[in-house]
C-alpha cells in the first residue's frame, strides 16, 4: 500500500488541487466580473466627463 511519505505527498497534492480549484471558481465568479464592470463604468464616466468639458470649452 502507501508508505507515510507517499501518503503525505498525496494529501499535499489533493490540498493544492483543491485550493487551485476554489481559487479559479472565485476568480471566474467574482473578481473578473467585478473588474470588468468597474472598468466599463470608469470608461463611461470618463467619456461623459470628456463630453462635458468639450461643451464647456465651446461655450467660452
Amino acid at each position: 500500500m502507501f508508505e507515510f511519505d507517499q501518503y503525505l505527498g498525496f494529501i499535499s497534492f489533493l490540498t493544492i488541487l483543491t485550493i487551485g480549484f476554489w481559487l479559479m471558481i472565485f476568480l471566474l465568479t467574482f473578481v473578473i466580473p467585478y473588474w470588468l464592470f468597474g472598468s466599463i463604468k470608469e470608461y463611461l464616466k470618463y467619456g461623459r466627463n470628456k463630453k462635458n468639458l468639450e461643451k464647456k470649452n465651446q461655450k467660452k
